[in-house]
């Protein structure tokens, strides 16, 4: 019999019904504390959480499930779910460094991740070098003898560049460097880095995995080994857990992620094209279209693309981007993304390398129908 494919993990994976009076939906167990039987076993406990509950912050049973199912679609040996996506990239990070090592980032990852590298990371000694990620001489030529972590993000933010995982991976494991991506638009259905030699996973869960705009989360996953010190240290000790309510809410987000990702790729997709024939539209940059400059990695590491992408107009001044955004029905205007809900935002799309950035729109991709999206694209287009 062949293993669970994809669907099938995010059903049944690490669930046991029958333990829970053969309830279809595992239960909450939102509790703090675990009690034990006599003070033997209390005083023996494994404090890690590894084979019994005592604590929700080392472990909770809602939790483990859902860690397990993560560990299982991204192909890893554990997981650990956080409170939030930067709780999860700064305790994958920290696993990685210590006081003077040195951390080479693509230039165009997450906001916030670069706050981490920029302005927190100093207090510890610990630099960052910044690269586009076009090539892996680029990662190679950043890094020194201090250099621990090399963090990726493909396809990273805005801009939607693509590095190539394995090449960068390959090069990585023969310095001893430790390679971190993050894979929050691919979702673990797209892509799985591990499966290319990068040796952590990081997700923003709140997006495509909990995928209901409710819940605030964030996963790491990597080897048995590694993942059991980024626990014991990182995720203990730094004390940013997922809460068992919203571990159950990201649960039932996983249910239906398959389903729900193959209907943004293809809403997007159907966007993406529509846009990049526009009269009114100077430039795309979506991943899976044929005109994107990596499309051929792309191709080559991913099996499909998200919801997610941005433009430029041709007259991109600040005003016409504002305005079009503004125009638009059925596109709220907000943070994160990959929720159910579309959503269109007015940013800076360039290079930090680049003195002024152009002015232009990154749409989110929801689940209403997507001629609705597009016809409401086209008026607010029309119009400007």
């Amino acid at each position: 019999m062949n293993p669970p494919r994809f669907e099938t993990i995010c059903v049944h994976h690490a669930e046991e019904p029958l333990r829970y009076e053969g309830a279809a939906s595992p239960p909450i167990f939102q509790a703090s504390t675990f009690l034990f039987p006599d003070s033997q076993e209390f005083v023996t406990r494994d404090r890690s959480g590894a084979t019994r509950y005592d604590y929700s912050r080392t472990g909770n049973p809602t939790t483990r499930i859902l860690e397990e199912k993560l560990a299982a679609l991204e192909g890893g040996g554990a997981a650990r779910a956080f409170g939030s996506g930067m709780a999860a990239i700064s305790a994958a990070i920290l696993s990685g460094v210590q006081a003077g090592d040195h951390i080479v980032c693509i230039d165009t990852a997450y906001g916030p991740a670069r706050q981490f590298l920029d302005h927190y990371l100093p207090r510890l000694g610990i630099t960052t070098t910044y690269v586009g990620g076009i090539s892996v001489a680029e990662f190679e030529q950043a890094c020194r003898p201090q250099t621990r972590v090399i963090y990726l993000e493909s396809p990273s933010s805005l801009i939607f560049a693509v590095q190539d995982l394995a090449a960068v991976a390959a090069m990585a494991s023969s310095r001893g460097i430790t390679t971190i991506c993050d894979n929050s638009y691919s979702a673990a259905y797209f892509q799985q880095p591990l499966r290319h030699g990068v040796n952590l996973v990081v997700h923003s869960g709140t997006k495509y995995l909990a995928g209901h705009s409710d819940v605030v989360c964030g996963f790491v996953v990597g080897d048995a080994e590694r993942m059991q010190r980024l626990v014991a240290h990182e995720g203990v000790l730094l004390g940013g857990i997922l809460d068992p309510f919203a571990a159950w809410l990201t649960l039932r987000g996983l249910r239906t992620l398959a389903v729900r990702l193959e209907r943004h790729q293809s809403s997007g997709l159907a966007m993406a094209r529509m846009l990049e024939i526009h009269p009114k539209v100077a430039a795309i940059h979506h991943p899976g279209l044929a005109t994107h400059p990596d499309r051929e990695i792309a191709r080559r590491q991913m099996s499909g693309t998200s919801g997610m992408f941005s433009f430029e107009l041709k007259e991109g001044t600040r005003e016409r981007t504002f305005g079009l955004v503004d125009r638009l029905k059925y596109f709220g205007i907000g943070v994160s993304w990959g929720g159910f809900e579309s959503l269109a935002i007015p940013v800076r799309l360039h290079r930090p390398s680049e003195r002024e950035g152009r002015w232009g729109i990154r749409l989110s991709v929801g689940l209403e129908h997507p001629d609705d999206l597009i016809e409401d694209l086209q008026a607010a287009l029309a119009a400007s």
